[in-house]
């Protein structure tokens, strides 16, 4: 699998930025894509999740809550991370994750839950 995150930029504080992972490889019937983020100094920390298995379900960050909607265009194999009303606390860089046979929604929270990594994209919000 193979995973390309795009989106990233610099904005100012209450902007918006969408944030895309495409992914490729094969087909995909049951799957979860995740962001998570990393801040200079910090650990890396889960920020939303997709997951479809049978049906589809997603799961927030309490900190990105209201903010941030994730979503999927299934004919373009891409999951979008819609950030709106962005902080300077949310600069990071973010990764987007791929987990091929996803566990529950609430475990997907955790970065030993993905296979696949794609590469970081830089989130710069000014004050």
């Amino acid at each position: 699998v193979q995973l390309q995150a795009s989106g990233g930029g610099l904005v100012q504080a209450g902007g918006s930025l969408r944030l895309s992972c495409a992914f490729s490889g094969r087909t995909f019937s049951t799957y979860a894509v995740g962001w998570f983020r990393r801040a200079p100094g910090k650990e890396r920390e889960f920020v939303a999740t997709f997951r479809r298995r049978g049906g589809t379900s997603t799961s927030y960050a309490e900190s990105v809550k209201g903010r941030f909607t994730i979503s999927r265009d299934s004919a373009q194999n891409t999951v979008h991370l819609q950030m709106n009303s962005l902080r300077p606390e949310d600069t990071s860089v973010y990764y987007c994750a791929f987990a091929s046979n996803p566990p529950i929604t609430s475990e997907l929270r955790a970065r030993r839950s993905y296979d696949y990594w794609g590469q970081g994209t830089q989130v710069t919000v000014s004050s």
